[in-house]
């Protein structure tokens, strides 16, 4: 999908620099893959423990000993 934005130049440099990316495609491409990353991960740990039927590790470990 094609689409125009405006970025700030030094911070697509800074972030090619840092990350090693070869064209301002890419590093747009990076970013939205981590900021992907990090709000699934937020977002799971948000849900941590709010589930009563799941399993602790001590009720998988006697799970796998059976």
């Amino acid at each position: 999908m094609r689409t125009t934005i405006d970025l700030d130049d030094a911070i697509i440099k800074a972030a090619m620099k840092v990350t090693g990316a070869k064209t301002k495609k890419e590093v747009v491409h990076l970013a939205l893959d981590e900021l992907v990353r990090k709000q699934r991960q937020e977002n799971m740990t948000k849900l941590r423990g709010t589930f009563p039927d799941m399993l602790t590790v001590s009720n998988l470990q006697k799970l796998r000993a059976q």
